[in-house]
């Protein structure tokens, strides 16, 4: 139990470090910028079965979750070959947010806090619905890339994440997507 929380804990400090360091090269200096070079998420595969990113592009619903991920330069990060966990928001769930936050949020300047927040919808782990009822019954919360934790619950036959429903799972390759209908917006950022 105490290896696998050494684990658990390894793992979402090198997604801390890889977000860290893939937001701080995002600019800055100096010197005329660059191009960034292609990563991960430029790789093109139509053989093997989709990514988390790959099933997100896909499906109009998410656009609004794909613009911010590009804007926060965390593609790479969604593609990698995890497991991860991605709580992802419908458009429907950034309509929600007051007017001109998500406006506000994929400008240059709010990299760094927009990344923040997409982070705290990803667990660096495997968590599909069996695992998710299981530490419901152990009352144990999600640690989350972001650093936070979520806490997992029933609301009669409904899953909730951070207190909203999960609406859908989908097994990707890299891992599981459960569809939310909110934002999980951490609250000290």
């Amino acid at each position: 139990m105490r290896k696998n929380k050494m684990i658990k804990k390894s793992i979402m400090a090198f997604f801390s470090i890889l977000l860290t360091s893939m937001i701080a090269c995002g600019g800055g200096g100096g010197a005329p910028e660059q191009p960034a070079p292609k990563g991960q998420s430029a790789v093109k595969d139509d053989v093997s079965a989709a990514n988390a990113l790959q099933v997100a592009k896909s499906i109009p619903d998410f656009s609004t979750l794909v613009a911010a991920i590009e804007a926060a330069g965390v593609q790479d990060a969604v593609v990698n070959v995890g497991p991860l966990t991605i709580f992802a928001p419908l458009n429907s769930a950034f309509d929600k947010l007051p007017a001109g936050t998500v406006e506000t949020l994929v400008k240059p300047e709010n990299k760094g806090k927009l990344a923040y927040i997409l982070t705290h919808h990803v667990a660096p782990a495997n968590f599909p619905v069996e695992t998710l009822e299981k530490n419901i019954r152990k009352q144990r919360r999600l640690g989350m890339a972001s650093g936070k934790t979520l806490e997992v619950t029933k609301k009669g036959n409904d899953l909730m994440v951070g207190g909203t429903k999960i609406l859908k799972s989908v097994k990707v390759s890299n891992g599981w997507i459960h569809v939310i209908g909110d934002v999980l917006v951490p609250s000290d950022k």
